[in-house]
């Protein structure tokens, strides 16, 4: 079943999308996979932010049976799961470059290194390029 508002409490959009990432690991995950290059499921668990396995396996399965994420066997280690941005998981690109311009702009402590946000704030068309670039070399192996 696609997923779409029918399963929400309206069909407001930003409740679609609170209701699909309104939760504080939904987004991080996302994040991982498209800054950081994480593949699989124990590189997530090492993230700063020290989600529970518990949890990791719920947001994996809800990004996944949305549409969001997709998992594939792991070619070069039989019992492992790679799990890659769908083309639905990568029209997030532009959000989360949005969310990261704001919050570099709004606090002051952001891990977000400086000469990123300057290419941000400079051209994010080409930085979106670049990543979704690095995205596919990542994904070849």
């Amino acid at each position: 079943m696609p997923h779409n508002s029918a399963r929400c409490r309206s069909n407001c959009p930003i409740n679609f999308v609170l209701e699909t990432f309104g939760d504080k690991w939904t987004l991080l995950i996302v994040r991982d996979l498209l800054f950081h290059g994480k593949r699989h499921y124990g590189e997530f668990l090492a993230s700063d932010e020290q989600i529970s396995t518990n949890i990791l396996a719920d947001r994996l399965q809800r990004l996944e049976r949305d549409g969001v994420v997709e998992k594939q066997a792991d070619p070069s280690h039989g019992s492992k799961v790679i799990y890659r941005l769908t083309q639905k998981g990568r029209e997030l690109l532009p959000i989360m470059l949005e969310i990261t311009a704001w919050s570099g702009k709004h606090d002051s402590r952001t891990n977000v290194p400086k000469a990123f946000l300057k290419q941000l704030a400079k051209d994010r068309p080409r930085l979106a390029a670049q990543i979704l670039d690095s995205l596919d070399e990542t994904e070849k192996g």
